[in-house]
């Protein structure tokens, strides 16, 4: 079930399809949608398995407060962003094998595709919560504008976030307003730039293959066959 449009599924059969369905989660889904709107901009429900919902930016923190309070998912399990952007460089960045291996096929780069409940711009930041009573999670997502990298922090209901956030805004660049302490957590305090954003160029991998430039040291029985 999703709000996305539906996929081609026509066959040579005359059977009808089998619809699946999944009361529990599409009663969540309701109750979420009753709260917040048309702040809800994108579902999608694997039936048995998973639901992802996608809010409007405004309704972030607002999304964060009824999953918690309202509904008992104070279970927080991650947040991340992602860079949905084709890198510039191409195949560069990828390990030699990929790039030798005989009868590999290197696909073209296609139409950026933001994956399941859609999406409208380059960047997303993604969250999951559960409810550990009825063992059920949401993956939450949301558009961040590049004209505008921010968005609400959570740590006011999920404390777990604080560090989930804080890696997010060095990797990626996005601010979290309200954050209690945004600062980097493994580059250097004078680092500049966000590493997994798509036109970062790892410049080790420029100059050399993948992995780049790495220290290697012999194995065990490669001193063993040296002597």
């Amino acid at each position: 079930m999703s709000r996305l449009p539906p996929a081609d599924t026509t066959d040579a059969t005359d059977e009808p399809p089998v619809v699946v369905t999944d009361e529990a989660r599409e009663s969540l889904l309701a109750g979420i949608t009753d709260e917040l709107g048309d702040a809800v901009v994108g579902f999608h429900i694997r039936p048995g398995d998973d639901l992802w919902i996608r809010v409007d930016r405004d309704a972030w923190l607002d999304i964060a407060r009824f999953l918690h309070t309202g509904l008992g998912f104070a279970y927080f399990n991650f947040l991340s962003a992602i860079d949905w952007m084709p890198s510039p460089y191409g195949r560069s960045m990828d390990s030699g094998v990929d790039l030798t291996l005989e009868g590999v096929r290197v696909p073209e780069p296609g139409p950026v595709e933001q994956g399941l409940a859609g999406g409208d711009t380059r960047f997303q930041v993604l969250a999951r919560v559960d409810d550990v009573i009825s063992n059920m999670g949401i993956t939450l997502k949301v558009d961040i504008p590049e004209d505008d990298l921010s968005l609400a922090t959570w740590v006011p209901v999920y404390p777990g976030a604080n560090w989930h956030e804080r890696e997010c805004w060095e990797m990626f660049g996005i601010e979290f307003s309200g954050h209690p302490g945004l600062r980097h957590l493994y580059l250097p305090g004078e680092f500049e730039g966000n590493p997994m954003r798509k036109d970062y160029p790892l410049l080790a991998r420029q100059v050399r293959p993948w992995p780049g430039i790495v220290d290697v040291e012999a194995m065990p029985d490669d001193d063993k066959a040296d002597s």
